[in-house]
């Protein structure tokens, strides 16, 4: 696809998650940048006034904190931060506020966990609550809820605010997910340190090479680095989500992105949107173990459309119960999909193997001829 056709799809980008990373909005610094703060909010307001639907990610609000306490000795332990964080989530949601009601615009602040949404109705509840910001134009501020979500606790973390900008993106449908860090897009290499470095205006596919490029492209501040913008890229554009990794510090770059203008590096969604129930299955947050099948299996899902049959199931991985949702590898394990299962693990090893026609006489009981039927699927 040539740069006319990109910035088509550009063009047509309607509703959009903006993600300001720690680096750029503090420029470097242990406290936020008002000028690039209200640099970005003048963007948006103009965006909003020409009927655009915005949702901001913003990190900060550690450095908020540690601007705000700054006379209170540094400590590194977890409570600390989440102190930092607590103090900081409130200033950071002021300065916003205090921006913005120069535009008259309303903001709103939402702070997610992972626990939260890897249950279905929670994924329902916050997708509900901000599709109802969006309609009532107010501008809704999201981050991750660190005051419960620490970092001990691997699980109910996101790990960065670049996953959690992806999860958003799934979550309201949207057009473009535009990652504004400080440094211009992803580079063969960091090109703060090797002016051979080249910049990587497009990537249609997320392979091991374009891993390691993200892993020598780093980033001053913050938790993720280019490493998690990418798997952000893997995790939008596998949900129909378009990605640009930009500068925030170029003029107008929010608006020159929504217009269409090449910049930064453009990850194109490498599918269709996806109705809701599919996204949420494919974004991971709540898969309970892996189901993982043979050859022929692989066959019937990617190139026939069918449903998983338990003659193809070579074996469950993990402890997950009907209803749940599970990866499904392929024999080298590989994740190809994903779907709501109709059988537990425990049933899966009685009958995996086996033909359909065999479930009641095995188990006893038979919730259907499919491990996961079709309609409850994702196939990548």
């Amino acid at each position: 696809m040539g740069t006319k056709t990109a910035r088509f799809i550009l063009m047509a980008y309607q509703r959009i998650v903006a993600k300001f990373g720690t680096g750029f909005l503090t420029s470097g610094t242990d406290h936020l940048d008002l000028q690039v703060m209200s640099s970005l909010v003048e963007q948006i307001s103009r965006l909003h006034r020409q009927g655009k639907e915005i949702v901001i990610v913003s990190s900060g609000a550690v450095a908020s904190g540690r601007q705000q306490l700054k006379k209170v000795p540094e400590r590194k332990n977890t409570p600390f931060k989440q102190v930092l964080a607590s103090v900081g989530q409130s200033h950071l949601m002021y300065t916003y506020e205090q921006l913005f009601s120069q535009y008259d615009i309303t903001v709103a602040q939402a702070l997610l966990t992972k626990e939260g949404l890897s249950d279905r109705s929670g994924y329902l509840n916050a997708r509900n609550t901000l599709l109802a910001l969006i309609e009532l134009g107010i501008i809704c501020i999201v981050n991750e809820n660190d005051v419960v979500a620490i970092d001990e606790i691997e699980e109910l973390k996101f790990g960065d605010n670049d996953n959690l900008s992806a999860m958003v993106a799934n979550l309201i449908d949207a057009d473009l997910l535009a990652l504004l860090t400080d440094i211009g897009g992803l580079y063969t290499a960091d090109p703060r340190y090797n002016p051979q470095a080249q910049h990587i205006r497009r990537v249609d596919k997320i392979d091991a090479e374009i891993k390691r490029m993200a892993s020598a492209t780093a980033g001053r501040q913050g938790i993720g680095g280019m490493t998690t913008k990418i798997e952000a890229a893997r995790l939008a554009t596998s949900s129909g989500v378009n990605v640009v990794i930009a500068d925030g510090r170029e003029p107008d770059i929010l608006v020159r992105i929504s217009q269409g203008e090449d910049t930064g590096t453009f990850f194109p969604a490498q599918v269709n949107k996806m109705e809701s129930k599919k996204r949420w299955m494919l974004s991971g947050l709540a898969s309970k173990g892996n189901v993982r099948v043979d050859k022929g299996a692989v066959l019937a899902l990617k190139e026939h459309n069918k449903s998983l049959l338990p003659a193809g199931v070579i074996r469950a991985e993990g402890d997950f119960h009907r209803g749940d949702i599970v990866d499904i590898l392929d024999e080298q394990g590989k994740r190809i999909g994903c779907g709501i299962v109709n059988y537990s693990s425990s049933d899966l090893a009685i009958i995996g193997g086996r033909h359909s026609d065999k479930i009641l006489s095995l188990l006893g009981y038979d919730y259907g001829d499919e491990v996961v039927h079709r309609n409850n699927m994702v196939i990548l």
